[in-house]
């Protein structure tokens, strides 16, 4: 452990008084000596002298040195614990470790249930971080579990692994054995089609890549593989079963499982549960076949030693037993939703999806309270951002207020305004891509992201790859089969049979999503994204964003480092 070095006062001989101004006389700080000058007398004896101040520079150089601030890390606390110590740091005079060595379960649940719900001090939960791993969860319910600006984590790549194995989840059709049949028969079909295009796409570009000398041919084939990947990922559906890790603060875990619980799939809603159980309940300990080992060794040495080992290592821990459990179902969110999904069908209901013009729409400066109001109807249709807010238009500055209002009505107390009111960025855009590619973009969290729903309404998306290998065919009367089955699924008239229809769309299929950020964000992702070796959709993607700022902002365009997305692809580049 670090020893504590403290702020020491170092004594400094009175600066003669003789040949000095004002501010030679003043006296020193912590961490400042004031210039020291030798009177005519004091020369007199100046070779000793200088010996003298030359050890003691040197012994006060080195106690300047020394840091007065001690940087430590704190690692086997459980996550409240650990908030409630750091938080007390401005309400308390004692040390990080006196803190820790003072503090048990039932003093943080109180300080907790105190200053956190009461006082409403939200912040103290930024301080408690917990892991948690989500397995077996729809890709569709892991989109919306990732849908959380401050959620850190990584899910499984369509990339690196086969999803042919993976399954995929089943909503419930209740008694409905018609709708869970032709469910069934559409994804297995999905999966089939997944398996047997991947090895056909993996022997097509083995085909016309060759390999490299110096390149083993474990890597080379390894490589291809999950460039077939990246093309057949276009056959799963949004039922097949992914993983993710996540890593978030407690106050960011709250406001998730209270989005989840309000959702409208039934499998999210049951995921929120899981997160607030998993969150209050008995944490998994990776050390604890090893610990119970080392118990069974001392209760053979001593008993009583043996007891209180097994007391202090093998305790349960609950990572967020008070933080989370007050975590419902938000009415705001759901009365709302209802609302604007209302306002928006009736605003549309005489406005056919008009056909994209262009992948990426950097859309026009506007008035505020126009982008608030046409952003709130947006994420609750399939239009684009021009055609709402063409009607919106249409309707006057009245019917557009009436609007805002609607998303403010519901608002409890603690409740955040909703994402809609995020509002003011200097760089919009209205983006449709392939689902698929969507999943990436959505990884980046300095921007403000307004998802529209899934649909088969847009198309979908292929690749030149699929022709060059003699499948494009095949790959499109999979996806014509797989509309029609999806159509027949939501006009179903089973309770959710329209949002249960939404895990059979694959991810080709294109969707909607209103991206707002600032001028660097723009940058940032316009040079990652359009790298070689990432996806062809969002490579094309994020190089529109790049021309559309480049047309608005010409001055601005020579500070991009985009990748030239029509240059021919090294296969084996990763």
């Amino acid at each position: 452990m670090p020893q504590t070095v403290t702020n020491e006062v170092i004594a400094v001989p009175e600066p003669s008084k003789q040949n000095s101004s004002p501010s030679d006389s003043s006296p020193a700080g912590p961490g400042h000596r004031s210039p020291q000058r030798a009177s005519a007398a004091e020369s007199s004896s100046a070779p000793q002298r200088l010996r003298d101040d030359l050890r003691d520079a040197a012994r006060d150089h080195s106690r300047e040195q020394a840091p007065s601030t001690e940087v430590f890390a704190v690692y086997g606390v459980e996550p409240e614990i650990q908030a409630y110590a750091m938080a007390k740091y401005s309400r308390s005079a004692l040390s990080m470790k006196e803190s820790l060595r003072e503090i048990n379960q039932q003093k943080a649940e109180k300080f907790l249930n105190t200053f956190y719900f009461h006082y409403g001090h939200r912040s103290i939960a930024d301080l408690a971080h917990i892991a948690l791993a989500v397995e077996r969860l729809s890709i569709l319910a892991a989109i919306e579990l990732a849908d959380e600006p401050r959620w850190d984590g990584q899910e499984r790549s369509t990339r690196y692994q086969d999803f042919n194995k993976s399954g995929y989840y089943t909503p419930d059709f209740g008694a409905d054995d018609e709708a869970r049949k032709l469910y069934r028969e559409t994804l297995d079909f999905l999966f089939a089609e997944y398996q047997a295009l991947s090895a056909h796409m993996t022997q097509h570009l083995i085909g016309i890549t060759p390999k490299p000398a110096e390149m083993k041919q474990e890597a080379y084939e390894r490589t291809l593989k999950a460039r077939a990947f990246d093309i057949t990922r276009y056959l799963l559906p949004l039922a097949t079963n992914t993983s993710l890790g996540e890593i978030v603060n407690a106050r960011t875990l709250e406001a998730q499982v209270a989005h989840l619980l309000s959702h409208t799939h039934q499998e999210v809603r049951v995921l929120g549960e899981s997160l607030k159980k998993a969150a209050t309940s008995a944490a998994y300990n990776v050390n604890a076949e090893s610990l119970r080992d080392l118990v069974k060794e001392i209760r053979k040495l001593s008993p009583e030693l043996g007891a209180r080992a097994e007391q202090e290592l093998l305790h349960e821990v609950r990572v967020a037993p008070t933080l989370v459990k007050y975590a419902d179902p938000n009415p705001y969110e759901m009365e709302t939703r209802r609302e604007l999904r209302q306002a928006a069908r009736e605003l549309m209901k005489s406005e056919s999806v008009a056909p994209a013009k262009a992948i990426v729409d950097l859309l026009d400066e506007e008035p505020l309270e126009v982008e608030i109001a046409t952003t709130l109807l947006y994420e609750h249709c399939h239009h684009s951002y021009r055609q709402v807010r063409q009607a919106l238009q249409v309707s006057g500055e009245r019917y557009r207020r009436e609007i805002i209002d609607l998303g403010l009505r519901h608002r409890g107390k603690h409740d955040q305004m909703l994402r809609g009111f995020c509002a003011g960025q200097q760089f919009r855009f209205d983006i449709l891509m392939d689902t698929g590619g969507f999943r990436d973009m959505h990884r980046h969290r300095r921007c403000i992201q307004i998802m529209q729903g899934f649909t088969t309404q847009h198309g979908y998306e292929a690749l030149l790859d699929l022709e060059d290998a003699g499948v494009h065919g095949r790959y499109d009367a999979a996806m014509r089969r797989t509309q029609t089955a999806i159509e027949k699924l939501a006009a179903r008239k089973a309770p959710e049979a329209e949002e249960n229809s939404q895990y059979a769309i694959p991810l080709a299929y294109r969707k909607r999503a209103l991206f707002k950020m600032d001028f660097a964000e723009v940058v940032y992702i316009s040079e990652l994204r359009t790298t070689p070796a990432g996806h062809v959709s969002y490579r094309n993607v994020a190089y529109a964003m790049y021309e559309a700022v480049a047309r608005k902002c010409p001055a601005l365009a020579k500070y991009f480092r985009v990748h030239d997305v029509t240059a021919p692809v090294d296969l084996l580049q990763r």
